[in-house]
């Protein structure tokens, strides 16, 4: 599962580590959540650009583009397969740079956060796909019939949890290696190639850092996402005990 993520590199280490000829202009994000803008990576004839489609994949035949809220993450054992992915898994697949992303776990009864980043705090890279939706045309009294601009959204694949993650949930995004970015997005590379790539990550490559409720809401995008977690509040009968 993969729900919301992080990226705060400066652009130019984002334009050094893609090879994106341009520079990129973003910012800051420390809570990027479903239907929002999602920074990836893609290969447009020989170059590499980067990107901002909504993130929740809509399928090209899709008649709602609402659907997409539902498709944030794609199983990457049968995307190859399924009629919302397997066109785009073909076709368009591209790279997710994150510093980090999150996941929840249950503590006291009540959700906490985690942020999951790389040890040596590296940038990394998601596995996507992005997909170009149009919807129907409008207008049908006008000659010719008016068309809706193309909506791009993107998914990111996920893979089974590592034992790292497994505490927090069986599944976890799938992180892909720099060497294995060309065969990722050459759409020449045999399917079986491909589905050796989308591997779960190793057990010492990341590492999960407790944070507070800050980031639990979307409304919150800043570096307060990232403070720890309050500490608990001790309960009275703590302190009479400590009396003895």
């Amino acid at each position: 599962m993969c729900g919301r993520m992080m990226l705060t590199s400066p652009v130019s280490a984002i334009e050094r580590i893609f090879g994106v000829p341009e520079r990129p202009n973003l910012k800051p994000r420390w809570n990027i959540a479903p239907t929002q803008e999602i920074p990836v990576i893609r290969k447009d004839k020989d170059r590499r650009r980067l990107a901002l489609p909504r993130w929740g994949l809509v399928p090209s035949w899709a008649e709602d583009p609402s659907i997409g809220a539902r498709m944030i993450n794609a199983r990457a054992e049968s995307a190859a397969e399924k009629p919302a992915f397997r066109e785009a898994f073909r076709l368009r697949r591209c790279l997710v740079p994150v510093d980090g992303f999150y996941e929840w776990a249950e503590v006291d009864g009540r959700k906490q956060g985690r942020i999951i980043r790389r040890r040596d705090r590296a940038l990394f890279a998601l596995a996507g796909l992005w997909e170009s939706w149009r919807g129907p045309k409008g207008g049908p009294e006008l000659d010719p019939p008016l068309e809706t601009p193309p909506l791009e959204t993107a998914t990111v694949l996920t893979t089974s949890a590592n034992a790292a993650l497994s505490v927090l949930h069986d599944r976890m995004p799938v992180i892909l290696d720099e060497g294995d970015w060309a065969a990722w997005f050459d759409p020449e590379t045999p399917l079986s190639d491909l589905a050796t790539l989308l591997r779960p990550a190793p057990d010492d490559l990341l590492d999960l850092t407790p944070v507070g409720p800050r980031v639990n809401s979307v409304r919150n995008d800043d570096p307060g996402c990232l403070d720890p977690p309050p500490e608990p509040v001790r309960k009275p009968a703590d302190d009479q005990f400590s009396l003895f």
